[in-house]
């Protein structure tokens, strides 16, 4: 059915985006070790952009350093490129490109992601792909969508994923919240997907949120049936990140019920974030947990006193304004 168009073309120049000199250093070598080899797709899956009146394509013209080049002797002089991502909807040619962004989202176990993937290529009410616009292997370079608990609730990867998650969680106070979030309250709740290559122009942050969050508020209205329209009322969002974090962690703060970072002067970067927007999302959360993750971290010198940790938080759907503007605030500062 007709959807809402919005466009927006920016200017991106893209530079590792953290809220500390250390932190952003972090980013910067956890980026040069994505291998966009790894996420190869056939290329017989080429697609075009959805006609406006379906979703919007936000088009992004990328000039600044070839981060995102297989090889830096393709960059030439200066090692400049200009690549224009494009916002799609999500579809079933898409799925080998996903999974291989989601492989390690709930760490290193064996679980149903091809099921995963599956739903949140169904899903295209909501949801939103970015590829680069002429790309011969038309990789996907980033995922988000949100899924509602209960209505995915009898699908196997549903299932695994709350055992996962319930599993990891050895906070008490917590695991009480989260058991009701995916049990009673699962109808209001919203998996928040949100995965990419490290190196993705942190510029492209708040039109993707936006999309997400503007189709969301779409779908409560446009939606064909009442049931669906209700899919989408989502009063709280459940989030499955990633982040580094000191080993030597006092005793007395680990049971605490939130684990909010505190600015860099305070906490000694006690917390990296990998994305930035779990930063602000963390702040925001109702509540959170973290656990060590078995997935082997990049090593190197600056990362030799942290560890790979899951990062779970629940979100009020009411602080999602708040959300976009701080994220959009972030963007425009760096």
């Amino acid at each position: 059915m007709p959807r809402r168009p919005t466009r927006r073309r920016r200017m991106l120049n893209p530079q590792p985006l953290t809220f500390s000199p250390f932190a952003r250093s972090v980013a910067q070598i956890a980026s040069i070790h994505v291998d966009r080899c790894q996420t190869h797709k056939s290329k017989d899956q080429k697609g075009s952009p959805l006609n406006s009146k379906d979703k919007g394509i936000w088009k992004h013209t990328l000039e600044g350093k070839n981060d995102l080049s297989e090889s830096s002797e393709e960059e030439g002089s200066g090692g400049v490129v200009q690549a224009d991502f494009v916002f799609f909807d999500p579809k079933l040619d898409d799925f080998h490109g996903v999974k291989i962004l989601l492989q390690t989202y709930l760490d290193d176990t064996q679980w149903d992601l091809s099921g995963f993937v599956d739903l949140i290529l169904a899903q295209t009410t909501v949801g939103t792909v970015v590829k680069i616009e002429g790309d011969d292997d038309n990789t996907p370079f980033s995922i988000v969508t949100a899924l509602n608990l209960r209505r995915y609730k009898d699908h196997k990867c549903i299932k695994e994923l709350k055992e996962f998650l319930l599993k990891v969680c050895l906070e008490k106070d917590v695991i009480k919240d989260l058991r009701l979030f995916m049990g009673e309250q699962a109808n209001d709740v919203g998996l928040l997907v949100s995965q990419r290559v490290v190196n993705l122009p942190p510029q492209l942050l708040p039109p993707l949120y936006d999309a997400l969050f503007d189709e969301v508020s779409w779908a409560t209205e446009d939606e064909p049936t009442e049931e669906l329209r209700n899919f989408f009322c989502f009063k709280c969002y459940l989030l499955v990140s990633k982040i580094y974090k000191l080993k030597h962690k006092n005793a007395n703060q680990k049971n605490k019920r939130n684990l909010k970072r505190r600015s860099a002067s305070d906490s000694g970067d006690e917390i990296v974030y990998i994305k930035p927007e779990d930063e602000i999302f963390h702040k925001l959360s109702l509540w959170s947990f973290s656990f060590p993750m078995q997935t082997q971290q990049v090593e190197t010198q600056e990362l030799k006193n942290y560890r790979l940790m899951g990062l779970v938080m629940a979100v009020e759907a009411a602080k999602i304004p708040t959300f976009r503007q701080e994220l959009q605030s972030l963007i425009v500062e760096t």
